[in-house]
């Protein structure tokens, strides 16, 4: 292909980002490591070392940054991150936070960053701003599960997913102003449609909760799973997305879950019994601190993740963001952590 063949898809690709509207479908060219994922590993012997996690990644990337971080949190205390951030301001970096309100009252590593004059809007508000994104220059969004914390990085089971699009930087961009500008936090949030995008030969959805019906979105992806649907949940009460799994396994689809046995004990409303009696194959993880993830993977070939606990409040009152990507190697990738969570859960009593 010449170079001027390039120029011009490049140039096609810009125009269809900027005046496409947000439900519409956007290409965007993108070579085969736009999109990687992070692990945490609380098996690891080191792991109580708060070394060698997933924020090690993400710290690398911040000190990367050329323009601009802007970063919505539900809570931060790795001196990996903080150090990063404040690294990034005194070189010239516009550095931009959104935070939880609570949380900002309780960790001296945020309260470092708004003395050192970082700008930060924090929530203020009865519901929870959960967002756990950071956006690096317009173009790379780091997203996942995982708190910017040690217990999110090392203890708990979390994943953190890096894409580099611009198209995807954009929005996550929007959804970060919407607060740090407008004021705008979870059912105050205008109603507005989903990015939908091909990123060379993967597909990507970008969902914002409450205003994009995150749970409708994963309903009609389980009642369109053709083979099997497996899950990691660490808060699992919705009632529709349960019934869609029944459902889904009714029709012959192969479903099984991991769920955080400390929510299914503490729980209202939770869906492990449900499906359990329902003849569903599902477990309650078997390790020391917290199943944190919130993953679908269906049919191999589709990954659901992000911020979203599968509850009311996060459908309804807490600001999250959710990915939905069709791509069967890193689909592979998230297979393998179910798998690695799925031997290590405790089969019903």
């Amino acid at each position: 292909m010449s170079a001027m063949h390039i120029k011009r898809l490049l140039t096609l690709a810009c125009l269809l980002a900027a005046c496409a509207p947000a439900s519409a479908p956007v290409a965007e060219l993108a070579d085969a490591a736009a999109i990687e994922v992070f692990f945490s590993d609380p098996q690891r012997n080191d792991a109580r070392s708060y070394r060698g996690g997933p924020d090690e990644a993400l710290a690398s990337a911040i000190d990367s940054a050329r323009a601009s971080v802007d970063a919505a949190l539900h809570d931060l205390n790795l001196w990996s991150i903080r150090d990063a951030l404040l690294d990034a301001q005194a070189r010239g970096v516009q550095v931009r936070l959104v935070v939880e309100s609570d949380n900002l009252d309780q960790r001296p590593e945020l309260q470092e960053l708004l003395a050192a004059g970082i700008p930060l809007v924090e929530d203020r508000d009865p519901d929870r701003m959960h967002d756990k994104f950071v956006v690096i220059d317009q173009y790379a969004v780091w997203t996942g599960s995982m708190n910017l914390t040690t217990n999110g990085a090392y203890l708990n089971r979390n994943d953190l997913l890096h894409i580099e699009s611009s198209v995807v930087a954009a929005a996550y961009t929007a959804e970060f102003e919407e607060m740090f500008i407008q004021g705008l936090f979870g059912d105050e949030s205008p109603r507005g449609a989903p990015t939908w995008l091909q990123l060379g030969e993967t597909q990507v959805e970008v969902y914002f909760a409450p205003e994009d019906d995150v749970a409708g979105r994963l309903v009609t992806l389980i009642a369109d799973a053709e083979e099997s649907v497996d899950f990691l949940a660490f808060s699992f009460t919705d009632d529709d997305i349960a019934a869609a799994l029944i459902a889904a396994a009714v029709r012959g689809v192969a479903v099984r879950g991991v769920f955080d046995r400390g929510q299914v004990a503490s729980n209202t409303g939770g869906e492990y019994t449900n499906l359990l009696a329902a003849g569903i194959n599902v477990r309650l993880d078997g390790e020391r601190d917290n199943l944190h993830s919130k993953l679908f993977i269906v049919d191999g070939r589709i990954v659901v993740t992000g911020s979203y606990n599968f509850s009311r409040n996060a459908a309804e009152r807490n600001d999250e963001n959710m990915l939905f990507i069709w791509d069967a190697a890193l689909a592979a990738q998230y297979g393998d952590e179910f798998e690695t969570v799925w031997a290590l859960a405790l089969p019903p009593q």
